[in-house]
């Protein structure tokens, strides 16, 4: 199993370790419902140097990205970030990533860390623009920092004004006496905070002062574990559960980042106008528990004669909530909000309720 700069951080603090996209990761230190409410409520630290950094550079860098992401990326401005994703030639997903637009004519592109050498791939093989890649992720460590807490917490380490940075933009300052951090908002977990991304060499440094300065409010590391149960009362999707190659953006409520702007064309548009046209046979849904029951993924969904109209995706017991919560998909005519449906669980039918995302 591949290591992260702070594996031996997590050791060290008797985190329960596990192979995760390759890497051997913490999922939990003092148990997933403590930690997701020490981010909920004060300020959590996750380690998230698996995830994948890759440049994209050049002349062409734009014209490049327009053709293999999804949204509009024409739009950004240099300090903003976009949530997109890499559309396949069936009209599925290959991954969802951020964009960062870093400077002019240089981006940088984060993606998930199961999917770094499938991207990586994916997009050498589709670069007809030549534009510069590079897949930066084994020199890059990044740490996201969350809850109500986080920017108290690292304000004392940076001269940066981190209440300038609003939610899905970044800067690239000194943080801790490391220069050339970027610090950005883009969190995936609700309760707000920062990403911190910079050079492994400078990871313990960062890391130890971090946890200094939190000391106060009660900062804890936080494991993949919670991390999970965190994106999932925001209704976030998870790659590999909830969106796949198989699944459209539009199948997946992802539409508002599938820009069919005239003159962007983008890979698998003509499909997915296609779907758009014909009308979509099943989407993903949020739905909460009405009886007592914990969904999980690949239970069956089915109506109240027990017919089968979908599939759960992803599924919890919310800290907050107090109730079994999960995602979906579901056909088309059984998916209206408000709707009772039936999570099928140990050969019982678990009554449910389709609800608008956020959870919480």
């Amino acid at each position: 199993m591949k290591e992260t700069p702070f594996t031996q951080k997590h050791i060290d603090a008797s985190a329960k370790m596990h192979e995760f996209a390759g890497y051997n990761m913490p999922i939990e230190y003092s148990g997933i419902k403590a930690e997701h409410m020490t981010v909920r409520r004060d300020v959590g630290v996750f380690d998230v140097s698996h995830m994948g950094e890759i440049w994209v550079k050049g002349s062409n860098a734009l014209d490049f990205l327009q053709r293999v992401t999804s949204n509009d990326v024409s739009k950004l401005q240099p300090g903003q970030v976009q949530y997109s994703c890499f559309p396949n030639h069936e009209g599925g997903i290959v991954d969802d990533l951020l964009v960062y637009h870093y400077e002019p004519e240089k981006y940088l592109l984060v993606v998930n860390a199961s999917n770094i050498e499938k991207d990586y791939n994916w997009l050498k093989a589709n670069n007809t623009e030549n534009a510069d890649l590079e897949n930066a992720s084994d020199k890059i460590a990044q740490l996201a920092i969350q809850g109500p807490k986080a920017i108290e917490t690292l304000q004392q380490l940076t001269d940066v004004d981190l209440s300038a940075i609003n939610f899905y933009t970044f800067t690239t300052g000194s943080f801790a006496g490391v220069d050339n951090v970027i610090i950005s908002a883009t969190g995936y977990t609700g309760a707000g905070g920062f990403e911190l991304y910079f050079y492994n060499e400078h990871a313990d440094v960062i890391w130890d002062a971090i946890f200094k300065a939190g000391e106060k409010f009660g900062i804890k590391p936080i494991g993949l574990g919670a991390r999970d149960t965190l994106r999932l009362e925001m209704g976030y999707c998870l790659y590999g559960n909830d969106i796949n190659d198989g699944t459209s953006p539009l199948e997946a409520g992802l539409g508002w980042i599938t820009k069919f702007t005239e003159g962007k064309e983008f890979i698998g548009k003509q499909l997915m106008l296609n779907l758009k046209e014909r009308g979509i046979n099943k989407r993903l849904r949020g739905f909460k528990m009405i009886d007592r029951g914990i969904p999980r993924h690949g239970y069956e969904i089915v109506d109240e004669n027990g017919k089968r109209i979908g599939e759960v995706t992803s599924g919890t017991m919310s800290p907050v909530l107090g109730i079994g919560i999960g995602m979906g998909y579901i056909e088309t005519g059984f998916d209206k909000i408000g709707a009772e449906i039936f999570i099928s669980i140990r050969n019982k039918q678990i009554k449910a309720e389709i609800v608008k995302k956020p959870f919480i």
